[in-house]
């Protein structure tokens, strides 16, 4: 039987009082639709995340008593989808076969199933077969952690915690409901969830659920790169995305998804850190990206850029490597964009950027609106090389210098060359053709050496020697 939790709970470890969920603080239509529900006759549930984050909220975060934090809201019911749809205006059959439908009351869509047992999943993810339920501990028991399986019921605000996710919630600790190896053959991304959890939630795994996930990576293969891309991404927006990675790498996931980077820990590092002893180097490549991508920004782009730099030790390699696990993922043509954009064009060795013209240089293969990105990347870099404070002092100065030259307007584009195209064929003598865009691009060296020749009479001046070169040229 469930374990009915009613007012104060366990006394938690940092002394406060014990975390309480309550219905007072629901939002409206939350408790509309159980009110609904239950006058006609049926029971339902609050569950998943939202229980599981209020009360993490409550024990460590120090969140008032009784508080909710909730991203959506998921609801288990004893009525099933034909029962449910006549009581409310508008809703949607989301996966009315399996349960599922989505209610929409006051502004909010929530996300009703009925109550349910599960049996047999010959494609690793979906269930061959779907019982409906009236019990609430048969319900929690399909799930995947204890720390999901926990229910609230509003109309009798009661607690439900049949596999005791709540003393797993106050000991930071992920473990399998039930045998975690029949919860990982149902879905094969429940290895990569938990490595996920791990990250996010920042909980330590339970040993006998950490030893079940290697035995379970044949069901993994069958999970879609849409499904494994999205765990990435929420894996990304952790404090500390690296705690993640760590498990996919020891426990055979990463080999799998990413062999590129896995075969990272594998690679010592040589090269010494700027202004620091090579003994400040973390001891392999793989500890080296995982250090940089924590430090980065908690952003997705950057910290995947933070990871794959290192693929390859030349950058334009490296770039076509990250984007082609970057397709592999279904990641957008955007993202995939900026990823290799990074990756490509690494911030050079101070000394190749002492000059103004080569300063603008880069700023133009970077881009203007990126090398603030690409500098935040360079000093998470410099971070997890353990760099002294004159390597960071240098990047400090070099992104000074780049905001004042910036600040400057200076012409970095062929677009911003005080002539174009037609110009050179009315005024200069060049005829259509590949040899205006040589030209222009000589007029843009030319600009980045002296933003002061940026002029219309000086660029045709330069432009008609350019087309007499040209034309005095033998053929070829």
């Amino acid at each position: 039987m469930a374990e009915a939790l009613k007012g104060p709970l366990l006394p938690s470890p940092t002394g406060s009082s014990a975390p309480r969920l309550s219905r007072r603080n629901l939002p409206r239509a939350v408790l509309e639709l159980c009110e609904r529900l239950g006058g006609a006759g049926y029971r339902a549930w609050v569950v998943g995340g939202s229980v599981r984050d209020s009360l993490l909220a409550q024990i460590f975060a120090g969140a008032a008593a009784e508080s909710w934090r909730a991203k959506d809201w998921d609801l288990a019911t004893d009525a099933t989808p034909e029962q449910v749809v006549p009581l409310f205006r508008k809703v949607i059959p989301t996966g009315i076969d399996h349960g599922t439908v989505t209610v929409l009351l006051q502004g909010l869509e929530l996300e009703v199933t009925t109550l349910r047992a599960e049996r047999s999943y010959a494609d690793g993810r979906r269930p061959d077969h779907v019982d409906f339920v009236r019990s609430i501990d048969e319900d929690l028991a399909r799930r995947d952690f204890t720390v999901n399986a926990i229910a609230f019921e509003p109309n009798t605000e009661t607690l439900v915690d049949p596999f005791e996710g709540l003393v797993d919630l106050r000991a930071r600790r992920l473990r399998a409901v039930g045998e975690a190896a029949r919860r990982f053959a149902e879905d094969g991304l429940r290895v990569l969830r938990a490595a996920r959890l791990v990250a996010t939630l920042e909980f330590e795994l339970e040993p006998d659920t950490a030893s079940a996930i290697a035995p379970s990576l044949d069901t993994y293969r069958r999970v879609s790169a849409e499904r494994i891309r999205d765990e990435w991404n929420k894996a990304l927006l952790a404090r500390e995305p690296s705690r993640a990675f760590r498990v996919m790498h020891e426990h055979g996931i990463l080999a799998i998804t990413a062999p590129e980077l896995a075969a990272l820990a594998g690679v010592l590092l040589t090269r010494e850190a700027p202004g620091a002893p090579e003994a400040a180097v973390p001891g392999d490549g793989l500890s080296l990206a995982l250090l940089r991508m924590d430090l980065c920004a908690r952003e997705v782009e950057p910290r995947l850029a933070a990871l794959l730099r290192d693929i390859h030790a030349e950058p334009a390699r490296a770039a076509e490597l990250a984007d082609a696990l970057l397709v592999r993922l279904r990641y957008s043509n955007a993202e995939r964009k900026l990823v290799t954009h990074l990756v490509r064009n690494p911030v050079p060795p101070r000394l190749e950027l002492a000059t103004p013209a080569s300063l603008r240089r880069w700023l133009r293969r970077i881009g203007p609106e990126q090398h603030a990105l690409a500098c935040s990347l360079e000093r998470a870099h410099l971070g997890a090389l353990g760099s002294a404070d004159a390597g960071l002092g240098a990047l400090a100065e070099l992104e000074r210098r780049a905001r004042d030259e910036l600040a400057q307007n200076p012409p970095l584009t062929l677009s911003a060359l005080a002539i174009d195209g037609k110009r050179l064929m009315a005024d200069a003598g060049f005829r259509p053709g590949r040899q205006i865009g040589v030209a222009l691009e000589a007029l843009l060296e030319r600009v980045l050496d002296d933003p002061s020749e940026n002029d219309p009479e000086r660029l045709l001046e330069h432009a008609r020697a350019l087309a007499a070169a040209s034309n005095a040229a033998p053929a070829r």
